[in-house]
């Protein structure tokens, strides 16, 4: 299914951008084993508990809520509550358009892992070829965007973040999933709070991951293992890689690697 990019899309100037996903050695084994890429739901990052949200100033200005007034304060907690549930619609898979490597990067997401290295046109076509509804862009960091459009659009929300993580450079591909619910944050006095409740439980069908199979000669094009990882993690990749899977791909320690 071709992909299906919101009004305010980003793409890299150049299609065939490199591009890294930096994941723990167990996850790569992961991958090779099942050929299948993780989408982790929107709402399941715990770097980042605000994932999808824009800040309360933002939603302030656009839906026009005035502070310590109180029938506006309880709408912009209802309206909080209700993206916290949209977002629970979108799974998520996190790449690096790269540029250079840095050691905040490997610390923050593989310190003893792998870089699995592939292009921006490569990823595209995978996403093109899935069954979902799918978007992929590059993240924008910092609210100016949103100030400017003066949107309130989910998918916008999704693909901007705080300025505080622009280091992460991030590539972001979304599968869309089944409606998770809106009501979910009403408590039975019908207030309805910033977050879903805990005693109103998702619906079931309502999964904190999904998997989609694909074909891993048509992705990977290299491998590069983290500079704070051991010789038996390099020699795990390569086996994977090569002597399992049959990648004609390179596979090699990290440039930051002393020694």
């Amino acid at each position: 299914m071709p992909l299906h990019s919101y009004f305010d899309n980003l793409e890299p100037t150049v299609p065939d951008d490199e591009i890294w996903r930096f994941m723990p050695v167990q996850f790569f084994e992961d991958v090779m084993a099942n050929e299948e890429l993780h989408f982790t739901r929107a709402d399941g990052f715990k770097q980042d508990e605000e994932e999808g949200i824009p800040s309360e100033d933002y939603l302030r200005r656009v839906l026009g809520i005035r502070r310590h007034v109180l029938g506006d304060e309880t709408k912009l907690s209802h309206h909080m509550g209700t993206l916290a549930q949209q977002r629970q619609t979108y799974y998520v898979l996190c790449w690096h358009l790269y540029r250079h490597e840095t050691l905040e990067m490997w610390q923050g997401f593989a310190e003893t892992g792998v870089a699995v290295r592939s292009r921006y046109d490569l990823l595209k076509s995978v996403m093109e070829g899935m069954l979902d509804t799918t978007q992929l862009g590059l993240m924008r960091y910092g609210e100016e965007r949103l100030y400017q459009t003066g949107r309130y659009n989910v998918l916008q929300f999704i693909n901007t973040k705080r300025k505080r993580y622009e280091g992460e450079c991030e590539v972001r591909a979304i599968i869309e999933g089944q409606f998770a619910g809106d009501n979910r944050h009403f408590d039975a006095s019908n207030y309805g709070h910033s977050r879903p409740l805990p005693e109103n439980p998702p619906p079931s069908w309502l999964q904190c991951h999904k998997r989609r199979r694909i074909d891993l000669s048509s992705l990977i094009t290299g491998v590069v293992v983290s500079p704070f990882a051991g010789d038996q993690v390099l020699g795990t990749a390569k086996h994977w890689a090569h002597d399992v899977r049959k990648l004609p791909c390179d596979v090699r320690k990290s440039n930051l690697a002393i020694g």
